[in-house]
């Protein structure tokens, strides 16, 4: 820890103070909650900061909740969601009974229904609000990295939501875990003490140290403040004092652990077991304490805890129970036992613990030394318990384990297989595709074969982006669990279908349409309603959206956390994935469905005009290759590019499509490949290259054909249709409209009306076009799509331009306000161009520039500032390694070699 100053602050850490104190003020004034995540390494100080802020809060009259990750709990699910909320719950009878009961099975309080994705989050977020309403609360989660799964995702569900209440959550978490996936937010990194803080807080720890080796320990601990604290306290006094060298090395880094080695040698055992039970007993209460010292030391405990005390290893909190004095002390105690004693250590807690509690199981499989069958069957089922109450993840660690303690090489492949699945839904990509691997290379039984190939496509499909398994084992998988008396696997069959739908989506692969038409009888209506809506649309897509909203109202609770993914595509497939629809993922969906939400709600942020989001897409992509869902970073990049190609940004979705389109041609994503051509052509519309605006779209959906390999072919309808007219190919846009009209677009969903509406505008010959464009605004929902109705107004006033002067004016002013709220610059100048025409002036585009990508003139502004590329990364959401990449090409496009010339070259260059 860092010391406490006699001012009450903590040495050189008056910036990270200054950001707590603040969020605390906030809080308390009623101006909103905040989330901070403190990262650094081991012994930077992050635990002194949260316990700088415990003390401020409590003095400020806030309530304080607290929850420590640890190692020993880790596949535990909701394991420190219940330590933080356990001071609460009491008052969860103020809770409807939904969340309560939904809260109560999470947390093993009651047996019931489990609990769904993120129900969990809802009902604690509910219950924090509830409390909130008496006083200010503070949450501090310390070793975040350590924290189980399923806390994790809801405390990430927490901090998205808290920014009504005077609720303050404070985390702390090392650099290298992957503890914060899906928190939208920057971490406030703890960095090594700068040498005058970090020699005043050497002094004031150590004022009796030598120069000379004051100098050498400041040398050595790099600022790190647990070295500059512990490495005296190791010393020999005469090393000290100065009067003898100190030896070559000291310890440091990943060895901080081995400074408290020699005051683990130097206790009793006694001393030494309570410690070990302590650090391998995870979450511990004033019961477990007193319980552990009774074992060891019997009438002798008090002498106990004051050698541990005095040890300076760990101390009784205010509640009676062991803390160590930082996480460094946990994991030495554990290093330093050994096996034997370890394994004692586990028996003893075990048999502390209830035959029901899975702390109990975990322990005995860390106790157990040869394969032990009724102990792994007590595994799995603990494990299949809590995935049913949310924790997939936790349930695949004790699978994992059970299938280690398995006598039988089949029992081992079947709960490895299990636990390959669980992994997956669970959210860890990594560890499944390691079980799969594992699986491999043994055989695997007959009557698990269904199972082990939904692994093994989960994991090509999202990890590695290969979809050839997809085609090789998801159609025997179905036969199987189709077949009179087969084994159902929890509704298995639903989820393959989906799986080879998604597959064929991605490739139009002949094999699998045909095999996804052969089963529809075996699933759900659901499933067939998606299945209509995907394989050829302008033939089976009309009525899906009116289903669609049938059938969502209809799912009940349980079908509805079942079924969420099947929605979800069903209601990207018509533009739906939004407004209302969102009401059947909040608060249902399963953690492993939290990727697919985002795509689509970064699709429909595109489509809804919500382009201030665009960045949003690259940063999910980045946490999706972290976690290695790597064909999601892929998708997330995609969307990323109808952003820029709507902005008619050609160099950024180049440099986009370097990245992607490499990867989804080796996979065969058409879906993808497909896409990135009509987004050229969008780009080309905007630079007004309408030729090549319909070659390219006319290689994708030829005049007339709506081809059911495009299942999305509305998208390029509209777009099709506006260069056939202005190449004047008027017969071959009637052609297109008149296969719209054939295919009753309008039937399909608003959007495929409104687009139908939108072209036959623009093609309607000029004693018609008023009247069709008028037509056109009057579609229900057309303003929800808002970059395609500025350019139905941009052509409208181009038109009034041409034939009605005068009315051409109030229609290019909204276009053109459109346009540069969207920062679609392209698209604004040809607004200003018409409004010039019609003899109105217009002024400069703001921010524009002719030579820089949007993003590259954002970044090239805030360096202008003199922000460092680390300042302009947290304000864009960028890594600052994305940053330099920007600017390294930045210079040359402006003719400049430094950071000082940008702001008068940005002034030379603007239009």
């Amino acid at each position: 820890m860092v010391p406490v100053a006699d001012d009450g602050n903590l040495v050189g850490r008056q910036p990270e103070t200054a950001l707590l104190s603040r969020a605390l003020d906030s809080a308390r004034t009623g101006s909103g909650g905040s989330v901070t995540l403190l990262r650094g390494e081991s012994g930077i100080g992050k635990t002194a900061l949260l316990e700088w802020t415990r003390a401020r809060a409590r003095e400020r009259g806030f309530a304080v909740l607290r929850a420590v990750g640890a190692e020993a709990e880790a596949e535990l699910a909701f394991g420190a969601l219940h330590q933080a909320l356990w001071p609460l719950l009491e008052r969860s009878r103020t809770l409807p009974a939904r969340q309560r009961e939904a809260l109560e099975c999470a947390l093993g309080l009651r047996e019931g229904l489990p609990p769904n994705g993120f129900t969990v989050g809802a009902s604690a977020l509910a219950l924090l609000a509830e409390a909130a309403r008496r006083q200010p609360l503070l949450l501090l989660i310390d070793d975040l990295h350590w924290v189980d799964s399923s806390s994790a995702t809801v405390f990430a569900f927490l901090h998205r939501r808290i920014a009504e209440l005077p609720l303050v959550i404070v985390c702390a978490s090392r650099p290298d875990h992957a503890a914060t996936e899906g928190w939208p937010i920057d971490p406030v990194d703890v960095g090594a003490l700068d040498p005058t803080d970090a020699e005043a807080l050497l002094r004031r720890r150590h004022p009796g140290l030598a120069n000379t080796t004051a100098g050498r320990v400041l040398h050595e601990a790099a600022g790190n403040p647990l070295a500059l604290v512990e490495l005296p306290r190791q010393m020999h006094g005469d090393h000290f004092k100065g009067i003898v060298p100190l030896p070559d090395r000291l310890p440091l880094g990943q060895r901080l652990e081995d400074l408290f080695a020699a005051r683990l040698r130097r206790l009793t055992a006694p001393a030494g077991r309570t410690l070990l039970l302590t650090a391998l007993g995870g979450g511990t209460t004033a019961g477990d304490t007193g319980a552990w010292l009774h074992q060891v030391a019997a009438d002798a405990a008090e002498t106990v805890i004051d050698e541990i005390e005095a040890s300076g290893l760990a101390h009784l909190d205010t509640f009676g129970r062991l803390e160590f004095r930082h996480p460094l002390v946990r994991s030495a105690v554990v290093s330093a036992a050994s096996g034997p004693e370890r394994r004692r250590a586990h028996r003893m807690l075990a048999a502390g613990l209830p035959t029901d509690d899975p702390r109990r199981l975990v322990h005995e499989a860390s106790a157990a030394l040869v394969p032990d069958e009724e102990l792994a069957g007590r595994l799995h089922e603990a494990g299949r318990r809590i995935a049913r109450r949310g924790g997939d993840a936790e349930g695949a660690l004790l699978l994992d384990r059970a299938a280690a303690l398995s006598a039988d090489p089949d029992s081992r492949a079947r709960r490895l297989t299990w636990a390959a699945v669980m992994a997956a839904r669970g959210g860890r990509i990594r560890y499944a595709a390691k079980l799969v691997e594992e699986l491999r290379r043994t055989p695997v039984p007959d009557d698990v074969a269904p199972l082990f190939a939904y692994a093994v496509v989960y994991v090509d499909q999202g990890h590695r982006v290969d979809l050839t398994s997809s085609f090789t084992l998801l159609p025997e998988a179905l036969d199987a669990l189709t077949a009179p008396g087969a084994e159902s696997f929890g509704g298995l069959a639903e989820q393959v279908y989906f799986k080879l739908l998604l597959a064929a989506t991605y490739t139009d692969d002949a094999r699998a349409w045909r095999v996804l038409e052969d089963h529809l009888g075996n699933v759900s209506p659901l499933a067939r309603l998606c299945h209509r809506a995907w394989s050829d649309p302008a033939r089976t897509g009309q009525g899906v959206s009116e289903e669609l909203r049938a059938q969502a109202e209809e799912m009940s609770q349980e079908q509805e956390a079942g079924g969420a993914w099947l929605l979800l595509w069903t209601a990207s497939a018509v533009d739906l994935a939004d407004g209302e629809m969102w009401r059947h993922f909040t608060g249902q969906h399963a953690y492993a469905t939290q990727g697919s939400i985002a795509k689509a709600r970064c699709y429909q942020d595109f489509l809804r005009g919500r382009w201030e989001a665009a960045e949003d897409c690259l940063r999910e992509a980045e946490a999706a290759d972290e976690l290695g869902y790597h064909c999601n970073a892929l998708l997330f990049r995609h969307y990323y590019a109808h952003f820029a190609a709507g902005r008619g940004d050609e160099m950024g979705l180049r440099e986009i499509e370097q990245q992607i389109k490499p990867v989804a041609l080796r996979a065969g994503m058409r879906f993808v490949t497909d896409h990135l051509t009509h987004l050229h052509a969008l780009v080309a519309l905007a630079h007004g290259r309408h030729e090549d605006a319909y070659c390219g779209l006319a290689s994708l959906t030829p005049p007339g054909v709506l081809p059911r390999g495009l299942p999305w072919f509305h998208l390029p309808f509209f777009d099709f249709v506006d260069a056939a007219v202005h190449t004047g190919r008027q017969r071959e846009a009637r052609a297109h409209l008149a296969a719209g009209r054939a295919a009753r677009m309008a039937e399909i969903s608003a959007h495929h009306a409104f687009l139908l509406a939108a072209a036959t505008a623009l093609a309607a010959p000029d004693e018609e076009a008023d009247a069709r464009y008028r037509e056109a605004y009057a579609v229900p929902g057309c303003e929800q799509w808002v970059f395609e109705l500025a350019r139905l107004r941009l052509a409208h006033g181009s038109w009034l331009r041409r034939n009605r002067r005068a009315e051409a004016h109030d229609v290019l002013r909204e276009a053109h306000r459109s346009f540069r709220e969207l920062r679609a610059r392209p698209w604004e100048e040809q607004c200003a161009q018409e409004l010039r025409a019609a003899g109105h002036q217009v002024g400069v585009i703001p921010g524009g520039h002719a030579l820089l990508t949007g993003q590259e003139l954002r970044i090239a502004e805030l360096a202008a500032t003199g922000l460092t590329n680390k300042d302009i990364g947290k304000q864009l959401r960028l890594s600052p390694r994305t940053v330099a990449a920007h600017l390294y090409k930045i210079f040359p496009k402006l003719g400049i070699t430094s950071r000082a010339a940008l702001a008068q070259a940005l002034r030379q260059d603007s239009w």
